[in-house]
């Protein structure tokens, strides 16, 4: 009972790892990410971020103020191992399927809710929208040079991890339900995830006096590391460099004013005059020139792929990390698969999203639904 990516998020990984995931829409226009476009871009007429988020699984439309579909419902609830819903706080209570109305009818259910910002104080009934969690949770000020203004994740990163939490949860309590019987209530927000994935640095913050991270003005990729961390240009493309001696890199470099930086401690306090000289030494060679040195002698660097050079990869295409999905009648879709393996086994689900409502006949014979 969720819609746009946390809670659906949820549910495709665990539909890849096997679960039946049966999706309740409102009729007629279902999930709204169905019309949630990334470049206009639809397929059979739903976005391909619905289609990307809701493969295999099944679609049962219902509406919840109509005390049929209510009834239906909760057939379909009597029968599951799992509730997901990401409403606001008092959504689902209001439709009478709150944790306690269900527990009364399922004891042993887990239900699992994403919430924007928890169920309780003063930003409770916010939306809770990713680009708005990101701005609240301190994030958008790790991102850019220091001179940029706070810059948000190019992605929807509070919704996936709330959703990766939220599965973590489920797992537990099934697991614990198989040893116990007991079922129970998951409950992830994406403040909660955001500033849980922020955990590093949040960490050095509380126990270094409460001193603000400090983005680099040189281009920056981690406001607590200190040179040579990020990406440089070269003369044909860029190439990223991890933590490594600066002095070390100098001679392999040929560069002798990046030799006398031997304090480690420089590498923080002089990080912008030490990342200067990288950006005007790197830029005189290719990337490939630069590997060729530096990977023989075991430094952590790599090149910067665009996607085209990515796919074409071998060490992307040995992953099989592609798959084509299919609603039938030749509406094919590539996309990616589940990234975990059991067993050395990929997991693949060829079954695509589902048109709005396409399983409610079935399910309603399959329920003994009036």
């Amino acid at each position: 009972m969720s819609q746009f990516l946390a809670g659906p998020s949820a549910s495709l990984r665990l539909a890849d790892l096997g679960a039946r995931v049966i999706k309740i829409e409102r009729p007629e226009t279902g999930d709204l990410c169905r019309d949630l476009y990334i470049s206009n871009l639809e397929l059979d007429g739903d976005s391909t971020l619905f289609h990307s988020i809701n493969r295999n699984k099944e679609s049962f439309t219902a509406n919840l103020k109509e005390q049929a579909d209510v009834q239906r419902t909760w057939k379909l609830i009597q029968q599951a191992d799992v509730l997901i819903h990401n409403f606001r706080p008092g959504v689902m209570d209001k439709l009478g399927f709150s944790y306690e109305a269900v527990r009364a009818v399922h004891p042993t259910i887990i239900y699992a809710e994403v919430t924007g910002y928890g169920t309780a104080g003063p930003w409770r009934d916010k939306p809770g929208q990713d680009l708005l969690v990101q701005a609240l949770s301190g994030l958008t000020w790790l991102n850019g040079d220091a001179g940029q203004p706070p810059v948000p994740f190019g992605l929807a990163v509070a919704d996936m991890f709330a959703g990766a939490h939220l599965v973590q949860g489920i797992l537990a309590c099934l697991v614990r339900r198989g040893v116990s019987g007991i079922g129970g209530k998951v409950e992830v927000s994406l403040l909660e995830s955001t500033l849980d994935l922020q955990f590093e640095v949040l960490t050095t913050y509380l126990n270094d006096g409460g001193k603000l991270p400090q983005r680099s003005a040189v281009n920056n990729a981690h406001a607590y590391l200190g040179a040579p961390y990020g990406i440089y240009s070269t003369s044909n493309g860029y190439l990223a460099l991890a933590m490594g001696s600066v002095s070390r890199l100098g001679e392999l470099l040929q560069c002798p004013a990046l030799t006398a930086y031997t304090d480690p401690a420089s590498l923080f306090s002089r990080r912008d005059e030490i990342k200067s000289i990288f950006v005007e030494h790197l830029k005189t060679n290719t990337t490939q020139y630069w590997l060729s040195i530096l990977e023989a002698h075991d430094i952590w660097c790599a090149d910067v792929l665009t996607w085209p050079r990515l796919l074409a990869h071998e060490a992307f295409k040995i992953l099989n990390m592609v798959q084509t999905v299919s609603r039938g009648k030749g509406i094919d879709m590539q996309t990616t698969r589940c990234p975990i393996r059991i067993d050395g086994e990929v997991f693949l689900s060829p079954k695509g999203a589902p048109r709005l409502g396409e399983d409610t006949d079935a399910l309603k014979r399959e329920f003994s639904m009036s």
